[in-house]
């Protein structure tokens, strides 16, 4: 079974705008989105048996891009407030 990715445009298409000018243009965020998009392809690798973690691993992975996620967010939200 195809597990898909989680890019940040999918999960909020209503800020895809916003979210391209914050990479331009917010170092912060950029480095944050980064990390978000490195550790959603970590879960898809190991979802989809391209990589081997153990369960542990993997959701110490996910908490991660949550916590990721969930700070992009804020930025999103107030940048978009602004």
């Amino acid at each position: 079974m195809q597990v898909d990715h989680h890019p940040l445009s999918t999960e909020f298409p209503e800020f895809k705008q916003a979210i391209h000018e914050l990479k331009a243009n917010d170092k912060h965020f950029a480095k944050l989105f980064a990390e978000y998009d490195e550790t959603d392809k970590a879960i898809n690798r190991a979802e989809n048996g391209a990589e081997h973690l153990g369960d542990a691993a993997l959701e110490d992975l996910k908490k991660a891009r949550l916590s990721l996620k969930d700070q992009l967010f804020k930025i999103i939200q107030a940048g978009a407030a602004a």
